[in-house]
């Protein structure tokens, strides 16, 4: 990678223009596995606009007089979009749900399977969006950036929404764990918390980043000084290839899934993670979840706050994958569809192509 390459998506503000609607942001959930065509449990593709995923749920469940908990879905998809997924309910409410109908939702196809869906059950999810007001130069800034994207990927940063309308729910996550606010309703508690862990987990990501970003200007005891990290933290980093540097201690997880474990040999896990055949993770804090060790820990451990619920392990990077671009130049619009594993918000690639300053988290 040429040095300040890393710096090429993010030195221009383009004109052209985005806005998440059900006409211009599509979502389809890709399944974790093909379902039996048998079993207790009736899986239901679902196409729904102006929802969200517990809105949709509430609708159906009152429709055919159960409790929600009764539906499973294993990933909750974005309001302002028009979003196929699947629901699991159990089979024996089949026949209530032929008399459904309802303007924002509509049921695709249903099969059976032999379990109720969980969150986490998927693969991945497909996006494909539409830019508008993409005139001359701007469709050669949009490639120029796409073709970045595909060579090297994105972080992974959890997405806005994540952290409610008013950007505050990080912030009340943080007063709960803290002890200084109460919260009564337990599937809100646990919201607000795993908004703060993804706080954390953000803004972890944004220090690697901007330590990355040190590392094409400075040298490696530079970058340690400026960066004030222990003498020997960044050593055998600058040589990587790809600019998010690997660390001794880092947290490696095989990509796009499989086991996790700690990374020893930095050049060889930096290989790999070059390959794509591995990627480094941070840190979701809480109970019960691994910690980086060495010169990585020295970073997360500013990250790492005491919060009552299990913690986790995030990928700090992906590759979007199948990526197809469509020019329609007599509209000045751009198409675009792409696809990201599970738990990857498409406004890590959007922010890059607008040109949008997101780094800081």
């Amino acid at each position: 990678m040429q040095k300040n390459q890393w710096l090429m998506p993010l030195s221009h503000q383009n004109d052209f223009h985005f806005s998440p609607s059900p006409r211009d942001f599509i979502v389809e959930e890709i399944p974790l596995y093909e379902w039996a065509g048998e079993g207790e449990h009736l899986i239901l593709f679902v196409r729904k606009k102006e929802l969200t995923t517990w809105e949709m749920v509430k609708v159906i469940a009152e429709h055919l007089g159960i409790k929600q908990r009764e539906i499973g879905y294993a990933g909750l998809k974005d309001k302002h979009a028009m979003t196929m997924q699947y629901l699991s309910l159990p089979a024996k409410h089949e026949a209530a749900l032929s008399a459904f109908s309802h303007e924002k939702i509509k049921i695709l196809s249903t099969t059976r399977h032999s379990n109720k869906l969980r969150i986490g059950h998927l693969k991945g999810n497909r996006f494909s969006l539409r830019f508008k007001k993409v005139l001359g130069i701007q469709q050669a800034k949009l490639e120029s950036v796409l073709d970045w994207i595909e060579g090297n990927g994105v972080p992974n940063y959890f997405g806005y929404q994540r952290f409610g309308m008013h950007g505050d729910n990080g912030q009340r996550g943080q007063e709960i764990a803290e002890g200084v606010r109460r919260e009564r309703d337990r599937r809100t508690r646990e919201f607000l918390l795993s908004a703060y862990q993804s706080k954390l987990f953000n803004d972890w990501l944004s220090r690697r980043i901007e330590i990355s970003r040190l590392l094409e200007t400075f040298t490696e005891a530079e970058a340690e000084k400026v960066a004030g990290l222990p003498v020997g933290t960044l050593t055998d980093t600058r040589r990587q290839k790809h600019f998010f540097k690997i660390l001794a201690g880092d947290v490696m997880m095989h990509y796009p899934y499989g086991r996790i474990f700690h990374a020893e040999e930095v050049a060889e896990e930096a290989a790999k993670f070059e390959r794509r055949d591995r990627v480094p993770t941070g840190l979701i804090p809480g109970g019960k979840v691994k910690r980086a060790e060495a010169a990585s820990r020295e970073v997360e451990i500013g990250y790492d706050v005491q919060i009552p619920e299990n913690g986790s392990r995030r990928y700090a990077w992906i590759f979007p994958t199948d990526i197809v671009r469509k020019y329609v130049q007599e509209k000045a619009q751009y198409e675009l569809s792409f696809s990201l594993p599970k738990g990857a918000y498409a406004t890590n690639v959007v922010d890059l192509l607008l040109g949008r300053r997101f780094l800081d988290g």
